[in-house]
């Protein structure tokens, strides 16, 4: 009997924005977000969970209560169509929330600290007077893509992973060579290749329910890191796998990026007192 493929769903939380286009540093300023995240949900069953999310929809659609709400329109192309947490009002949420836990999933991330990206970008253009950083953060996104998918997981098993497009533009080519290359990095190092084979596909969140339900796990973390908001992410951590937190300061040098790499999951939950280094022991990779 062959082995189940793994099916993974991967999209992104907060901006890359650090700059305007003629040079201003925006960290800080309305609208440009602290932190940016990358995270992947690896899905049991796909076909069920798009089956229960879009039952939700049509129950909530047909909801009295919901179906008035300006999000609920079908000419706003929000909620109608597809779950997005931003987009949807809290009683959505909690519904949507309630499926989630219902379901084999496990949500992994990749947290970097935009203002200790600042500072490496600001080294790097004294010591490269051409360098520029790049406004549409493929670099940055690829980057953490790679240290998430390093995180190999579970082996033998044929992939299955679906990117978010970002912008309007899929990059399922420049992201398979991204993949391959990990891949081949792990094999060097460890003689042996962690899977059968991987097949990489973009789309658009409106046409896969893993998409949908990886930005909800996204929304959860996102609030932690951008408004110290616990209840979504403790709600949900039991499906976390790890949260890799690329810019923990030093306990000694709290509110000064210093680039330590921290791993939290199960054995050591992420809350706000074990980010500040209370009651857990780093573990850099």
């Amino acid at each position: 009997m062959s082995e189940m493929p793994l099916h993974y769903f991967v999209d992104e939380a907060g901006d890359s924005t650090l700059f305007s286009r003629f040079g201003k540093e925006l960290l800080g300023e309305d609208g440009v977000s602290r932190f940016f995240i990358v995270g992947r949900l690896e899905v049991d069953d796909a076909e069920a969970l798009a089956a229960d999310l879009e039952s939700l929809r049509v129950e909530l659609l047909a909801d009295p209560l919901l179906n008035s709400v300006p999000s609920m329109q079908a000419a706003q192309q929000k909620t109608a169509r597809f779950f997005h947490a931003k987009d949807d009002v809290p009683e959505v949420r909690l519904h949507v929330f309630r499926v989630l836990r219902r379901h084999g999933v496990r949500f992994s991330a990749v947290v970097k600290d935009k203002l200790a990206l600042l500072e490496t970008v600001r080294t790097r253009q004294a010591a490269e007077p051409g360098y520029r950083y790049r406004a549409d953060g493929h670099e940055l996104y690829d980057s953490m893509m790679r240290a998430l998918f390093a995180r190999v997981g579970r082996f033998g098993h044929h992939r299955h992973i679906t990117f978010a497009v970002r912008g309007n533009k899929p990059r399922t080519h420049l992201l398979t060579e991204a993949l391959t290359e990990v891949e081949r990095e792990f094999e060097s190092q460890f003689g042996l290749a962690p899977h059968k084979g991987t097949t990489v596909r973009s789309a658009y969140p409106w046409e896969h329910a893993g998409l949908q339900a990886c930005d909800y796990f996204l929304w959860a973390l996102q609030r932690f890191y951008e408004r110290g908001e616990e209840r979504f992410l403790g709600a949900m951590w039991q499906q976390f796998v790890e949260v890799i937190d690329l810019d923990l300061p030093a306990p000694k040098q709290r509110g000064k990026p210093r680039g330590n790499t921290v791993i939290f999951n199960e054995e050591h939950p992420l809350t706000q007192e074990s980010r500040a280094g209370v009651g857990m022991r780093d573990r850099e990779i």
